[in-house]
């Protein structure tokens, strides 16, 4: 067992191992990963991440979950999304180098497992496997903006 994932009680363990995502790499590739997170308790709140920062690492929600939202020019905090227990986030702004898109904060008690950016890339050339994970992961994500995009622009107002 890894030294991070001890303070991790059994249910953040299992949201971790379970997830729909990370339950598909291998096992070296999970275990990897796992070594190198550092286990991170939030309260309700707390600011992980702000637009425009540079990324420091990617994230995984263990329990409670991440809102990641956004401030129009009004000033009014729109909620773009949660991030749910058994989700990794965080790498796409690792991957290209350029500031983190949006606001992310606890949302309720959280916690994380925390891989940071040298150790992401560490990871990355120790497991070609992982860039394939992440690549149907974003091709997934970005479905998925596509699939909103389209319900914007061609659903009636109401």
């Amino acid at each position: 067992m890894h030294p991070s994932i001890h303070t991790l009680s059994d249910e953040e363990r299992s949201n971790i191992e379970h997830g729909s995502w990370f339950s598909k790499l291998s096992a070296p590739l999970r275990e990897d990963i796992l070594s190198r997170a550092v286990v991170r308790r939030l309260d309700d709140g707390t600011r992980l991440a702000s637009r425009g920062t540079p990324a420091g690492d990617w994230v995984g929600v263990a329990k409670g979950a991440v809102r990641v939202s956004s401030v129009t020019l009004s000033g009014r905090q729109i909620t773009l999304t949660y991030v749910e227990p058994g989700t990794w986030f965080g790498d796409i702004a690792l991957f290209d180098d350029m500031p983190r898109t949006h606001d992310a904060n606890a949302h309720g008690a959280t916690t994380l497992l925390s891989v940071r950016k040298p150790d992401f890339k560490a990871l990355l050339a120790a497991h070609v496997e992982l860039y394939d994970a992440l690549r149907r992961l974003n091709c997934r994500r970005l479905r998925l903006m596509f699939d909103m995009i389209e319900d914007l622009n061609t659903l009636p107002l109401a």
